[in-house]
């Protein structure tokens, strides 16, 4: 085993286990099944692995997976005691016992219930499997800096990209929304991006007021609203952006929604304060909306959490519950969307600060006209 510990992830292992020891029913180890959050505490990226993490100490933690990876999780999480075994959850619930672990913690939003039978089926009296909810999740929404950095290349390709198909003449009348998309993508896959963070939206005319619209052979034509919402990877890290531009000649109808958008995103960018409702950030801007009359025009929240995955805590809605903690990286995406006429919507990445929040997404949200 390698001496020198990755220092990112196994911090974030050491915060995980306070939470194990300071929990209102403690448990003696975890067992993390989510891929995601596997490689969030140990940097492992295989398709089938689980980690032990253990109340008393990082010595009795173990990472788990099969015989096709035994060299990968040996370079990506080398300061770890490997386990090779195919049923990776019941392979280290079998270690936590015979380490004496009598209170055994696992993701109840990951595991099967068939897989939980399984594992429960050989367990006598004496030990008892704990269901968990959110704990990484939890962990994840702050970010720490080596997380930032890696948000902020992925934005950065995103910009770049985005720059390099307007500079290109690529957003034009008679291209299609399709080859748009696909324009972009190559851009930042050219650019550095691992992969793209969703599938691209490119919404012109009356599909810019269908908020996720999925590209289509429609020919863009001069007068349409063009809603781009895209993203890169980058270190697995995924940025998140949207523009709306408009071709050739504007209507005042379309400057009139891009302004009260563009104040409410303005509004909702300022309420990203530390300790702040969630739902009082999600009002800051949809107030703005509402007030000029088109609160039934905008139908989503205001934001999701970014990281590892294009939707993660905290989400930024009507409905949301908790606080905003400092170090989450969010969006803040109002949108009005007009059926049968089109949409707008503007959303930047940002990091939570002591101060102004850090604007990870540089692109200009000036009313732009190509």
């Amino acid at each position: 085993m390698s001496t020198t510990a990755p220092p990112a992830t196994a911090a974030r292992r050491e915060r995980l286990r306070e939470l194990l020891r300071s929990a209102e029913t403690p448990v003696d180890a975890l067992i993390v099944s989510d891929l995601v959050n596997l490689r969030y505490l140990t940097g492992f990226t295989g398709s089938n692995g689980a980690l032990l993490v253990s109340a008393g100490g990082p010595d009795a933690d173990r990472i788990c997976t099969d015989g096709r990876y035994t060299t990968q999780v040996g370079a990506q999480a080398g300061d770890l005691v490997a386990v090779i075994a195919r049923d990776t959850p019941a392979a280290l619930l079998e270690v936590a016992v015979r380490a004496g672990a009598r209170r055994i913690g696992f993701e109840a939003d990951t595991l099967t219930v068939a897989a939980h039978r399984g594992l429960s089926a050989g367990l006598d009296a004496t030990t008892e499997l704990v269901a968990t909810s959110g704990l990484v999740l939890g962990l994840r929404a702050v970010k720490d800096a080596g997380e930032i950095a890696l948000l902020r290349r992925a934005c950065a390709i995103g910009d770049e990209a985005l720059a390099a198909i307007i500079a290109g003449g690529v957003i034009r009348a008679g291209a299609t929304e399709r080859a748009v998309a696909r324009a972009l993508e190559w851009e930042m896959y050219a650019r550095g991006a691992d992969a793209i963070a969703f599938e691209t939206i490119v919404a012109a005319g009356a599909h810019s007021a269908i908020p996720h619209h999925r590209p289509t052979d429609a020919v863009l034509a001069d007068g349409d609203l063009v809603k781009i919402d895209f993203g890169a990877v980058f270190g697995g890290y995924h940025s998140d952006m949207t523009r709306t531009y408009v071709l050739h000649h504007a209507q005042d109808w379309q400057r009139e929604i891009y302004d009260l958008v563009a104040t409410a995103q303005a509004a909702g960018r300022a309420a990203l304060t530390p300790g702040a409702d969630l739902r009082a950030v999600d009002a800051a801007a949809r107030d703005v909306i509402d007030a000029a009359g088109h609160g039934e025009h905008y139908v989503h929240g205001l934001g999701h959490g970014v990281g590892l995955e294009i939707h993660e805590a905290p989400g930024i809605g009507k409905l949301a519950a908790g606080t905003l903690p400092c170090g989450a990286a969010v969006t803040v995406e109002p949108g009005v969307y007009l059926p049968g006429r089109g949409g707008v919507r503007i959303e930047d990445t940002l990091v939570v600060t002591d101060g102004e929040p850090d604007l990870l997404t540089a692109t200009d949200k000036a009313f732009t006209v190509i």
